[in-house]
C-alpha cells in the first residue's frame, strides 16, 4: 500500500518532461506577471482611445505593456503548464481536470484571438498622421471599436477569455485539495487567486466603480497568482524528478 501511495505521488515517467515544461512555463508566466505589474503600478493602463494614441506617441513599448502585451507570452504558456496539471492531478479526479483543461484552452485561444495591442499601435500611427478630422475620427471610431473588446472595463471576447483561465484554475485549485501532490497551501492560495480575478471580472462587468479599486484587486489578484504560479512550477520540477510530497516537505522542513 505505500508503495503504491508513492508510486501515486510521483511522476509516471511518460509524463516527466511534460512535467518539467509545465513548470518551466509556470516559472516563465510568474517573471512576466511580475513585470506587468509593475508597469501597471508606475503607467496605470489610459481609459480612452485618445490617451492610448497619445501614450503610444510618447512611449510605444509602455502602450503596448498597458494593452497586455506580456499576457499573449503568458497565455501561451498557460497550454503546457495546464496540460501538466492534468498529468499530475488526473488521478485527483479525472473529470474535473479535464474540465479545467479544455476550458483554459478554449479561454487561451480567445483571449490570444482578441489581444492585439499592435493593431492599436497601428491606428495610433494613423491618427498621428492624418491631415482631416474626418480621418482622425475614422481612426478614433476603430481604437474605441478595438479598445470595447479589450478594455477591462468591458464585457468582450478579451475578458471572457481571462473569465474561463481564472474558472479553470478555480477548478484545479479545489481538485489539489483533494490530492496527495500539491500542497494545501499551493491550493488554497490558487482558490484565493482565482477568486480575486472573478470577482475582478464582475465587478468591472456589472458594477464598474473607482479607479483605484480596480487597481488594488488587479494588484492583488496578480501577486497571489505570481505566488500560485511560482509554487506550481517548484512543485512541478519535483514531481519532475520522481520527488513525492513527503519528500518535498522533508526537503523544505514542512511538516503536513
Amino acid at each position: 500500500m505505500k508503495n503504491q501511495v508513492t508510486h501515486a505521488e510521483t511522476a509516471d515517467s511518460r509524463w516527466k518532461s511534460l512535467y518539467r515544461v509545465g513548470g518551466a512555463a509556470a516559472l516563465i508566466t510568474a517573471v512576466l506577471i511580475a513585470i506587468e505589474i509593475i508597469v501597471f503600478t508606475a503607467y496605470p493602463p489610459p481609459s480612452t482611445v485618445i490617451g492610448y494614441f497619445t501614450l503610444f506617441q510618447s512611449n510605444r513599448l509602455i502602450g503596448l505593456l498597458d494593452l497586455y502585451l506580456l499576457e499573449i507570452p503568458a497565455y501561451a504558456l498557460f497550454v503546457p503548464m495546464f496540460l501538466a496539471l492534468y498529468a499530475a492531478l488526473r488521478r485527483a479526479n479525472e473529470s474535473y481536470m479535464a474540465l479545467a483543461t479544455t476550458l483554459a484552452i478554449i479561454g487561451i485561444a480567445v483571449f490570444l484571438a482578441t489581444n492585439n495591442p499592435f493593431s492599436m499601435l497601428s491606428l495610433s500611427d494613423q491618427y498621428a498622421a492624418a491631415t482631416t478630422d474626418e480621418q482622425r475620427s475614422m481612426f478614433l471610431a476603430a481604437g474605441q471599436a478595438m479598445l470595447a473588446n479589450t478594455n477591462q472595463r468591458a464585457v468582450g471576447g478579451f475578458n471572457m477569455g481571462c473569465l474561463l483561465v481564472s474558472v479553470a484554475g478555480l477548478i484545479v485549485s479545489a481538485v489539489m485539495l483533494r490530492s496527495n501532490i500539491f500542497s494545501k497551501a499551493t491550493a488554497y492560495v490558487g482558490i484565493l487567486a482565482n477568486a480575486l480575478s472573478l470577482a475582478d471580472y464582475f465587478r468591472l462587468a456589472f458594477a464598474p466603480a473607482a479607479d483605484l479599486l480596480l487597481v488594488l484587486l488587479a494588484i492583488a489578484s496578480g501577486l497571489l497568482l505570481l505566488i500560485w504560479y511560482i509554487l506550481i512550477a517548484r512543485r512541478l520540477f519535483q514531481i519532475g524528478r520522481g520527488v513525492s510530497k513527503e519528500e518535498a516537505n522533508r526537503i523544505g522542513g514542512i511538516s503536513r
